[in-house]
C-alpha cells in the first residue's frame, strides 16, 4: 500500500512516497481504509523528532484520520467491517490503511463527510476537553482565543460559542480575523498592531476575560494572563510561538486565576470513556450546525509535502486534509 514515511529526521521535503506492507488487527484493533488523513501544526515537529513523542522510524505523519473499517481484531464488538469511522492514531495517518486502539476509533453517522470528520478528532477533541473539561467554561462568560485563525483557535471560537460564550478571538492580521468573524467570533483583537492586555481589557470593560485560550505562547502569554480576570482560567494549550513562556506566578496570586495545562494526548488515554463522549457530542454538533469546521485546503497523498509546508509558514486558516 502507499505511503508518505519519515526515514531521517528533516524537514516536509525529506519524506518520501512509497510502498509498505498492509497492516493486520491485533487484539483490541481495528484496521481503517483511510479516505481523509488531517495535519496539525505538531506533524511539521514531528517529522523533525522536535516534538514531545518520537516515534520509530519509518513512520507516517497524520494524527486523525477517517475512513471505512476494513478489518477487526479478536476481542472488537463495536465495529463492523465496511463501517464509516474517525480515529486518533498519534501519526502515520497518510497511509492507504493504519491499524488502531479501538478505543480511539469514533463511529460516524451514514454520510458525513470525511473531510471534516478527519479533522475533529486533535483540534476539536483537545477543545471540547480543554473549555468543558478543564474550564468549565459557562454560558455568558467572556472567552479569550489566541491564535484563532489556525485549526485549534477555530475550534475555540466554534465550541466556544456553541458553549454561549462570549469569544473575542485574537490574531495576527486582519484577514485573520475577518475570518473569525465568519466563524462567530463577538469580537477580534489583532495583536499585532495592538496592545493584547489593555485591549483584553478593553473589551471586557476592564474585568479581563473569564479564560483563556492560548495554544501560542511566546510573548503573548504574560499579556493575556494579565489580562485574566478575577478567578479566570489560562489554559495552556501549545506553544506555536516557540517559545515558552515563563510566567510571573506573583500574577496568578493577585487574580486568584488558575494557569490548567491541556494534555489531551494522556487525557485520552487515562479517560477513554471520557473521550468517546466528547467525540460523539462533536459529531452531534457538526449534524446540527452547532459547529462547521472549515477545511482549508486538500492535497493528494503524493502531495503532502506541500501540505506540511503550508502548516510551517502558518499559511492554514482552518484544516489542511490529505485525501487518498
Amino acid at each position: 500500500m502507499k505511503a508518505i514515511i519519515s526515514v531521517e529526521p528533516g524537514p516536509p521535503n525529506t519524506l518520501e512516497l512509497t510502498d509498505i506492507e498492509a497492516p493486520t488487527a491485533g487484539e483490541g484493533e481495528v484496521v481503517i481504509t483511510v479516505e481523509a488523513a488531517a495535519l496539525n501544526f505538531f506533524d511539521t515537529l514531528i517529522i523533525e523528532d522536535k516534538y514531545q513523542f518520537k516515534p520509530e522510524r519509518p513512520f507516517s505523519p497524520g494524527a486523525e484520520v477517517a475512513g471505512r473499517v476494513a478489518s477487526i481484531g479478536e476481542g472488537v464488538a463495536d465495529f463492523s467491517v465496511g463501517d464509516a469511522v474517525m480515529a486518533y492514531t498519534g501519526w502515520s495517518g497518510c497511509r492507504e490503511q493504519v491499524v488502531v486502539k479501538a478505543d480511539m476509533v469514533v463511529p460516524l453517522p451514514a454520510g458525513f463527510d470525511m473531510n471534516v470528520a478527519s479533522g475533529l478528532t486533535v483540534t476539536y477533541g483537545t477543545t471540547l476537553h480543554a473549555l468543558r473539561d478543564r474550564a468549565d467554561l459557562q454560558p455568558g462568560e467572556t472567552l479569550a482565543v489566541l491564535g484563532a485563525s489556525g485549526g485549534v483557535g477555530q475550534a475555540a471560537v466554534e465550541i466556544g460559542k456553541a458553549m454561549g460564550a462570549r469569544v473575542i478571538a485574537c490574531a495576527s492580521s486582519d484577514d485573520k480575523l475577518e475570518f473569525c468573524k465568519s466563524l462567530g467570533a463577538d469580537e477580534v483583537l489583532n495583536y499585532r498592531e495592538e496592545n493584547l492586555k489593555e485591549r483584553l481589557k478593553e473589551l471586557t470593560g476592564g474585568k479581563g476575560a473569564d479564560v483563556v485560550y492560548d495554544p501560542v505562547g511566546g510573548d503573548l502569554a504574560e499579556q493575556a494572563l494579565r489580562a485574566t480576570g478575577w478567578k479566570g482560567r489560562f489554559l495552556v494549550i501549545g506553544f506555536a510561538a516557540g517559545d515558552i513562556p515563563k510566567i510571573p506566578l506573583n500574577l496568578v496570586l493577585l487574580k486568584g486565576c488558575d494557569v490548567q495545562g491541556v494534555f489531551w494526548g494522556s487525557f485520552i488515554a487515562r479517560e477513554p470513556d471520557r473521550h468517546q463522549t466528547n467525540m460523539q457530542a462533536l459529531v452531534q454538533w457538526c449534524e446540527e450546525g452547532k459547529v462547521k469546521p472549515h477545511v482549508d485546503q486538500v492535497f493528494a497523498l503524493e502531495d503532502t509535502v506541500e501540505a506540511l509546508e503550508v502548516l510551517a509558514n502558518r499559511a492554514a486558516k482552518g484544516k489542511v486534509v490529505v485525501k487518498l
